[in-house]
């Protein structure tokens, strides 16, 4: 019993990682607005609060744009 309990676990542990790893994310827009943009602080020039297009309040950390959106630069 104590087997399976924990083949269960380890099993929801593989599906759980293997589901957050196939997140879809959205590039940097291959347009003239996000052409050479390098630096996280750019980004808020249009998407900081009260700005041309902010981001959503559901947003994930608003602070850390690179990590899910890549420059055409860290594109393979």
């Amino acid at each position: 019993m104590k087997n399976i309990i924990f083949t269960a676990i380890v099993l929801s542990v593989f599906i759980t990682l293997y589901a957050l790893s196939t997140k879809n994310v959205v590039p940097l827009p291959p347009d003239d607005n996000h052409a050479g943009i390098m630096e996280q602080k750019m980004c808020f020039d249009c998407h900081g609060p009260d700005k041309e297009t902010p981001l959503s309040k559901k947003h994930p950390p608003k602070y850390e744009c690179f990590k899910c959106h890549k420059t055409a630069k860290s594109n393979p």
